[in-house]
């Protein structure tokens, strides 16, 4: 328990664990899964950028790999949208900035493919 008198300085420390050490093997299959999710999600955001995979698809997949794109990386994917304007469909919608595509509603899901015309 802490006490104080009025007027003092009361710091609190709080104390976290440390994260188990990883050996040099899983260290290094945790770097190669974490190479393939970048691939993949490239891959990803190059079909949506050429037109070979459509927001339609993209938000109705059940892929893991679009699920945990965010998504303002998925509407900047899209040709004819950038930075600006897919923070603007975003805060227009109320789509938060660290939200990925897995954590969108259905009514979300179905405003951005309203707002972008797909």
């Amino acid at each position: 328990m802490v006490s104080a008198t009025p007027g003092s300085r009361v710091t609190r420390v709080i104390l976290m664990a440390t994260p188990p050490q990883l050996t040099p093997e899983q260290r290094a299959a945790a770097l190669a899964k974490a190479a393939e999710a970048r691939t993949a999600r490239a891959e990803v955001k190059n079909k949506l950028k050429i037109g070979s995979l459509s927001l339609a698809e993209a938000l109705a997949s059940t892929d893991d790999t679009i699920g945990k794109l965010k998504v303002v990386s998925l509407l900047e994917s899209l040709p004819g949208v950038g930075k600006v304007k897919a923070r603007k469909i975003m805060d227009e919608i109320g789509i938060a900035d660290n939200r990925r595509v897995q954590g969108l509603g259905q009514q979300q899901k179905s405003a951005l493919l309203e707002q972008l015309g797909k």
